[in-house]
C-alpha cells in the first residue's frame, strides 16, 4: 500500500514523498518513514475485500463528535448512501498502535466511515475517489448534526431506507 509519510505537511509532499508500505508485515521502502496510521490502514484494507482506499482525517466536525464520543445518527441522504448507515466511535486507544487498528476496524465493521475517539475519522472506498467523497461526506454529516441541535436535533432516516439508499449507491448507481 502506499501511505504518506510521517509528520510532513500535506500541502508540501510531492507523489515521490509517498511511502510503499508492505501491508502484511509493515516493511517500508526508502528514507522517509510511513504514517504513524500505517497499521490501521494495513488492518482495514486487508480486513475488507472491496475497499481499496482509506483516509484518515482530523476535520473540525469530525472530530468535535469524535472528542465527544457521539456517534452520528442516520440524518442524511449521502451519508446512508456512501457510509452505509450511521457513524459509529472506534474506543480510545494510542494512535498509531495495533489496539487502534482492532478498535477502528471494530466500529467500522459494515460501513465505510468510522470516528476515532479523541483523535479524528476514518473512511474507506472501493476507489481513492469514493473514499475522498467518503471523507467530505463524514465531515458534512457531522456539521449537520452539530448544527441540528440548534433546532430541536437531527430526525433519523429508517433502517429500510437506509438500506435502500446504500444498495442503490453501490450497486446501481453511476455510470459503471
Amino acid at each position: 500500500m502506499v501511505v504518506t509519510p510521517s509528520g510532513m505537511p500535506y500541502d508540501m509532499l510531492q507523489p515521490e514523498d509517498m511511502v510503499l508500505v508492505n501491508m502484511h508485515d509493515l516493511s517500508y521502502e526508502g528514507n522517509l518513514k510511513p504514517s504513524i496510521e500505517t497499521p490501521m490502514h494495513a488492518r482495514l484494507l486487508l480486513g475488507r475485500r472491496e475497499v481499496n482506499a482509506v483516509i484518515h482525517t482530523h476535520s473540525t466536525y469530525a472530530l468535535m463528535m469524535a472528542a465527544a464520543h457521539r456517534p452520528i445518527p442516520p440524518i442524511c441522504d449521502d451519508q446512508v448512501q456512501i457510509l452505509g448507515g450511521g457513524i459509529r466511535v472506534a474506543r480510545y486507544t494510542l494512535p498509531g498502535t495495533d489496539d487502534m487498528a482492532d478498535a477502528v476496524f471494530e466500529a467500522i465493521s459494515d460501513r465505510m466511515g468510522a470516528l476515532v475517539a479523541n483523535h479524528g475519522a476514518v473512511v474507506m472506498g472501493r476507489t481513492l475517489e469514493e473514499a475522498f467523497i467518503a471523507a467530505n461526506v463524514l465531515e458534512k454529516a457531522a456539521q449537520v448534526f452539530i448544527g441540528t441541535q440548534a433546532v430541536g436535533g437531527p430526525v433519523e432516516l429508517s433502517l429500510e431506507d437506509i438500506a435502500y439508499m446504500n444498495n442503490f449507491f453501490l450497486y446501481k448507481y453511476g455510470q459503471r
